[in-house]
């Protein structure tokens, strides 16, 4: 009997590793197939999911009361497992260099707990060549079995779009590969448990691991040629999105949107593509082309507020300013990597009190990492000027009056920076608002 056919008889147990908005949607989803063992170094954060409480808010909090995940934060019960999924955050360093010391840390603990016969799985977004020339001499060093003979692997990136209730691990093709043909199998048969989309079988774990990193890469460079077309034509005084509107009547043409690129994808995989291509001798122009432009905007939307505050003829030191949103996306607490900070931190070199806002967003996480504290939307007030940076669906159904309240009333002129576009801008074309937008 194989590995796979022992996980179906529940004979055998899969264990997944990090247990954050990747992987703990990933064990629920097993869970409801095979037995599910949930690893994460948080004792925290495994005792709210033994309580029935989902931090990430990405399945919710019945989901979790109701999952047969066996949660803990005892590195031992990894070894009651013979299939591990390692998803754990890659993020890069101050200087843009991977920083793998989650993915090599996970390596460790599991090549501690490591038995014979396990395959393991990687799922984080890495360089290719990470999993079998970093994460296998871990795996062996720590367990001193011998891979390829004790233990196989395999490399299946995670496609999960965190706050996306549409595109889920169900409903995405997944890409799946292993070390040599046998292993592939068993890996594509296990995760076809779960992913009604189907699997895509790469050639080989490095295809794998360059297939995920390329992804996130072209959507940066899309993002970016939309950013520099926003600063474009604002300077020609035309409106960007007005422009984009006409031109996706085209059949081709992509529709994409200016914005703040932040997150732990988007705004970090293309410097692990680029980090290795320096190491071969080759220096990115394209993709470090459009880094540079989305790792600017949140500087170049708060020098466009200022600029707004003097039209206004408003005081900019010491003005009150109101940010609305400021995790990494949309209806999704994580504030990892968030580029709201870099708007929030350029105004206050500036002089300006920033008031920020986030019905959404992990408030102790934000404080943690960058010391702010939200507001609730009542402390809007006697504002100098208001920035929606992140399309929340609570501030959705903002209406012109209750906007209007947030602003101090002396102002002849209201500032309105609408980052997303999120409202009706010919609604706010009025003698008493300047109202702008990416």
């Amino acid at each position: 009997m194989n590995l796979y056919e022992k996980l179906v008889k529940g004979e055998e147990k899969l264990s997944l590793v990090g247990l954050g908005y990747v992987g703990m949607p990933i064990a629920v989803a097993f869970a409801g197939k095979i037995k599910v063992v949930g690893f994460d170094l948080n004792e925290q954060k495994i005792e709210l999911y033994k309580k029935g409480i989902d931090p990430t808010k990405e399945v919710g909090d019945d989901v979790i009361k109701n999952t047969a995940v066996e949660f803990t934060a005892d590195a031992a019960k990894l070894r009651e497992a013979k299939f591990h999924i390692v998803a754990v955050p890659t993020p890069v360093n101050s200087d843009h260099t991977p920083d793998l010391s989650p993915v090599e840390g996970a390596s460790r603990i599991l090549g501690q707990n490591l038995t014979k016969g396990s395959v393991v799985v990687f799922e984080s977004t890495v360089y290719p060549g990470v999993t079998q020339e970093i994460c296998v001499p871990i795996l062996e060093k720590e367990s001193g079995l011998k891979c390829g003979e004790d233990f196989k692997i395999g490399y299946s990136p995670e496609r999960i779009n965190p706050g996306d209730k549409v595109h889920r691990l169900e409903t995405i093709t997944k890409i799946v590969s292993g070390m040599d043909e046998e292993t592939l199998e068993t890996v594509a048969r296990v995760y076809e448990l779960v992913v009604e989309a189907g699997v895509y079988r790469a050639d080989s774990i490095k295809v794998a691991e360059a297939a995920k990193v390329i992804e996130n890469s072209q959507r940066d460079i899309n993002i970016a040629f939309m950013n520099e077309l926003s600063i474009i034509f604002n300077r020609m005084n035309i409106d960007t999105k007005s422009v984009l509107e006409a031109a996706g009547t085209k059949w081709n043409f992509l529709k994409f949107q200016p914005g703040l690129v932040g997150g732990h994808c988007i705004g970090v995989d293309p410097y692990y593509l680029t980090y290795k291509a320096e190491e071969l001798g080759y220096h990115s122009q394209i993709i470090l082309a459009g880094r540079r432009i989305n790792d600017d905007m949140g500087r170049y939307v708060a020098q466009a507020l200022v600029k707004n505050l003097i039209r206004a003829d408003i005081p900019v030191k010491g003005a009150k300013v109101a940010i609305l949103g400021f995790t990494f996306k949309e209806n999704c607490p994580d504030t990892r990597n968030t580029k709201v900070i870099d708007i929030y931190n350029e105004l206050g070199e500036y002089g300006i009190t920033p008031v920020v806002v986030d019905p959404a967003a992990d408030a102790q996480e934000a404080e943690r990492l960058y010391g702010i504290t939200f507001e609730t939307m009542d402390a809007v007030t006697n504002m100098d000027a208001v920035l929606v940076a992140v399309a929340h669906k609570e501030f959705l159904p903002l209406t012109e009056d209750e906007i209007r309240g947030f602003y101090n009333p002396v102002h002849q002129k209201k500032v309105l920076m609408d980052i997303k576009g999120l409202f009706d801008r010919r609604q706010y074309l009025r003698e008493d608002y300047i109202y702008w937008r990416l």
